[in-house]
């Protein structure tokens, strides 16, 4: 890995990459480390260490310590390597059988519940550009987009769209921050009304029936394919990790190419862009790859090392902000808000409309605001042999979250014209 790219233009104390590496390294081994104790357990319970990871780079960056902005270790290593790489491997864990067989109500649910995500963010954008313009003034849209890759599948979703749209550092932060703040207020709500589940069910008439089947299907699951992870399990997942992001590269220039001199729609969609192609292979790759017995390897831990390749990117990310920045506009909290708002109230209308239980309401939301790291313990909260359905439907998010996201990217860069 190269140095900064100037490092003499530089004022910072730490101009060297791989110094900065180690740093960020250690960084995130404190931050992890310090969540484990119990010590730590009511801060964290408070402070998530995601919004940490994306903070304390950003304070670095701030104070003078690093040069986020000329560092190389975001791009072309974090946003061009690592982001493609956690893709394949998250995606690869993705069963689709299993979530068909959880019910049409219940994958209708979570489907309504990706749609209105989509809906709200674009009718909060209307809203606002109505009656508070400043609010949506500018790249916010860009920040939205990033936004609804989280609210539609998780942390590589919304890493993606950055890329794709070009969201600045501080924007992105900005709405990392309202992502934090307006989702986890809305998993506790979730998790307070878990326990009041069977009077909310009461009252609609719904039918719990399915819950006890999905329960007996789901349960085993992770027991049936979970092993320790050997010398050559980490070998092979490395191996289809960083194969396909190579492979991805190769196939990204040409395609790009054609389809920019060829395709007169193409530009409309981003599909001159390489990177775009990069982001849509590694998906697809590791979609397919869940169709094969390479799924069996998130027993030995692929979806954990593609959640760590993305604290790596989220921290290269968080080192470019100016956290004096994040704090300049107010409104944006209001219009997550907002559009959280208008998700909700889609969503019960569906689940009104059909009659589910009060569990399908709330992993359907959560599986999308919230991701596969929150939707197994918003699920638990119902009865712990759930948790497994929270993380199915979360990690579908994963190859559904870029493509719903992508189009409303496109929408709202239309709106903002």
């Amino acid at each position: 890995m190269a140095a900064a790219a100037d490092p003499a233009a530089s004022t910072a104390l730490i101009t060297n990459d791989i110094v900065v590496l180690g740093l960020i390294a250690a960084t995130l081994g404190v931050v992890f480390w310090t969540s484990s104790l119990a010590a730590f357990r009511k801060f964290y319970a408070v402070v998530p260490a995601l919004l940490l990871c994306y903070l304390i780079p950003g304070l670095f960056n701030t104070f003078g310590l690093i040069d986020g902005e000329n560092s190389r270790l975001y791009n072309p290593v974090a946003s061009r390597v690592l982001l493609p790489a956690a893709l394949v491997l998250l995606t690869l864990s993705i069963d689709l059988k299993a979530v068909l067989r959880l019910g049409p109500k219940l994958v209708a649910m979570y489907a309504t519940a990706s749609l209105s995500v989509v809906a709200g963010g674009i009718l909060a954008f209307l809203l606002f550009q109505a009656v508070h313009p400043e609010t949506v003034a500018g790249d916010t849209w860009a920040g939205m987009t990033a936004l609804a890759g989280s609210w539609t599948g998780g942390g590589a979703n919304m890493l993606a769209m950055k890329e794709i749209f070009q969201v600045d550092a501080t924007t992105f932060g900005q709405f990392a921050v309202v992502d934090v703040g307006v989702g986890y207020v809305w998993m506790a709500v979730l998790i307070f009304l878990a326990g009041r589940a069977a009077a909310i069910d009461a009252r609609s008439g719904a039918d719990t029936r399915a819950i006890d089947e999905l329960q007996r299907k789901l349960a085993a699951f992770k027991a049936q394919h979970s092993r320790v992870a050997s010398l050559g399990d980490l070998m092979v997942i490395v191996g289809l990790a960083f194969g396909t992001v190579g492979l991805a590269h190769a196939l990204a220039a040409p395609l790009s190419a054609w389809f920019g001199a060829h395709v007169g729609w193409a530009r409309t969609v981003s599909l001159h862009e390489p990177f775009v192609w990069v982001v849509l292979i590694c998906t697809f790759v590791g979609l397919g790859l869940s169709f094969t017995r390479a799924r069996t390897l998130e027993g030995a831990g692929a979806s954990n090392v593609g959640t760590l390749l993305l604290y790596f990117l989220i921290a290269s990310i968080g080192m470019q902000m100016d956290i004096v920045a994040l704090f300049d506009r107010p409104w944006l909290y209001l219009l997550g808000l907002v559009w959280l708002a208008i998700h909700v109230l889609l969503l019960w209308l569906v689940g009104k409309l059909l009659r589910v239980p009060f569990f399908y309401f709330a992993i359907g939301s959560q599986s999308n605001i919230g991701g596969p790291a929150s939707a197994p313990v918003v699920a638990s909260a119902f009865h712990p042999s759930l948790a497994p359905v929270g993380a199915l439907l979360g990690t579908l998010g994963y190859a559904t979250g870029t493509g719903l996201a992508y189009l409303m990217g496109l929408i709202l860069r239309a709106l903002a014209r």
